[in-house]
């Protein structure tokens, strides 16, 4: 546009200038654009000086993502009811990840997490949602307080602690990342409920992106696949033939290791990913587009 067709297009765009303000410090700068001096590729997924709070990150996914976000640079806080657990993962993290026991079922806890992080760093850069639980169980066969304690943890304590860090992932530009599930977009006969509360989480995703993006947060959801977990053994245990169907369906024949989705957080975490906001990522080895 500005000249007319088949003119001379200059192929590096504006990342930065007097009519294009920086987004947020440490973000692209007219000297560090794309394959220019002073911005490399390691930089745009480098954590050093963020500091990120994984709910559930004492276990399966959330410690996987907790190890891969230390590893990239941030300091890490996990939250998880366990303490003795969330302590024998945070050695595992590093000598300078944090520990806080909470409930996320409770609004107060929710609250808490946050405040700790902040008395502590004195900043909140990333939140990462991935506490759950699930009850498997025909829909029929389902309680009232089952139902409502799996959307609790998976659900209500996202927007809590979402809306808790609101203030301080604003007040640098910050990065939400939600832990959804593949069951978000197939369902599940055997856990109505967590499929229920997997796709409310898309949904808040997708909300929450429109309503923070005038305030500099990104904010995405992972769909992981198939991980071989402790909440997915225990899965195998209770669905008869689980483990032969996700076999025969995921292109590579296996189940994924925890430390395949770290990649995926650690740039959705990053200045790599600064204008992706509302989205949902699969992670799932090619099981959604699988015949």
């Amino acid at each position: 546009m500005g000249g007319r067709l088949g003119g001379p297009i200059d192929p590096t765009p504006d990342l930065g200038g007097p009519s294009t303000p920086a987004r947020r410090s440490g973000s692209l700068r007219p000297d560090a654009r794309l394959g220019r001096r002073g911005q490399t590729a390691v930089d745009m997924f480098d954590l050093t000086g963020k500091v990120a709070l994984v709910t559930g990150g004492n276990g399966g996914l959330g410690l996987a993502i907790a190890r891969g976000l230390a590893g990239a640079g941030a300091r890490v806080a996990i939250a998880g009811r366990d303490a003795d657990k969330s302590q024998r993962a945070a050695e595992s993290i590093g000598p300078d990840a944090q520990v806080l026991t909470a409930d996320l079922a409770l609004e107060v806890d929710c609250a808490r997490i946050v405040a700790e992080v902040l008395g502590r760093h004195g900043r909140l850069d990333i939140l990462v949602n991935n506490a759950g639980t699930t009850v498997r169980r025909s829909p029929q066969d389902l309680s009232l307080a089952e139902w409502n304690s799996v959307i609790g943890v998976n659900l209500t304590a996202a927007f809590l602690t979402c809306r808790a860090a609101y203030p301080h992932l604003k007040a640098g530009g910050g990065k939400v990342i939600n832990i959804a599930s593949m069951n978000a977009i197939f369902g599940s006969p055997y856990a109505s409920a967590y499929a229920a509360s997997k796709a409310g989480l898309v949904q808040l995703t997708r909300s929450l992106a429109l309503a923070w993006a005038a305030d500099d947060i990104q904010v995405n959801a992972i769909l992981p696949g198939w991980f071989d977990t402790e909440l997915t053994r225990r899965g195998r245990a209770e669905v008869p033939g689980l483990d032969e169907k996700v076999r025969a369906r995921v292109p590579a024949g296996r189940w994924a290791e925890p430390s395949e989705i770290a990649g995926t957080a650690i740039w959705l975490a990053g200045r790599a990913s600064d204008f992706v906001t509302g989205a949902s990522i699969a992670v799932d080895g090619g099981f959604s587009v699988a015949p």
